[in-house]
């Protein structure tokens, strides 16, 4: 059985760093872009970054950071946001297809109708290896919404992925995150 939970120890956060930089360097051995701008494992080893992470048996597969953001300057309404997404180096895309499953769920039930996410592009997104990248995220649900300014900083691919209950999901991806907190620029409460 899988589990979405949050980070809560210095040494999960400490492995979640380790992978983001296991897959970093896994990136740039292929010839795809870093993030050169954030340092995205020391967010990780904060614990005040609030991440969470996909488990297996209690073996970390992937990491992000969850949240509730309606400003992020494209797309329209408030969306869960899910924020520096990595997975482990060497996984199926089975990995991707999971946290797509979880975050399409997680949105529905805190209300949203929507997923957002961001992935590096410095080239134009029909220029592999990122297009063949698109064409997976496509395929496990993921619409590719344009590029632009990323919240990191970098030109990013924009995604959006529609919110959707799936009830059943729960008996393979037992979830205990809380909902994520507004970021202090969510004009939605003021």
């Amino acid at each position: 059985m899988y589990e979405m939970r949050m980070l809560s120890t210095a040494a999960e956060r400490e492995e979640a760093a380790s992978l983001v930089q296991d897959r970093q360097n896994w990136l740039a051995m292929h010839g795809l872009p870093v993030p050169a701008q954030a340092d995205i494992p020391a967010q990780f080893r904060e614990a005040q970054t609030l991440s969470a992470g996909l488990f297996e048996d209690g073996r970390l597969l992937a990491c992000m950071i969850p949240e509730h953001d309606p400003n992020l300057g494209w797309g329209e309404g408030p969306c869960l946001f899910l924020r520096s997404v990595h997975t482990l180096p060497g996984q199926s895309d089975d990995i991707t297809r999971l946290i797509t499953l979880w975050a399409s769920d997680f949105a529905a039930r805190l209300d949203l109708h929507v997923v957002r996410a961001e992935t590096l592009a410095r080239h134009a997104l029909e220029t592999d290896p990122l297009a063949a990248l698109l064409g997976r995220l496509t395929d496990t649900g993921w619409n590719v919404c344009g590029s632009g300014p990323g919240r990191d900083g970098g030109r990013a691919a924009r995604l959006e992925l529609p919110a959707e209950h799936r009830p059943g999901l729960r008996a393979l991806i037992s979830c205990q995150v809380p909902a994520p907190q507004s970021t202090p620029d969510d004009r939605s409460n003021a």
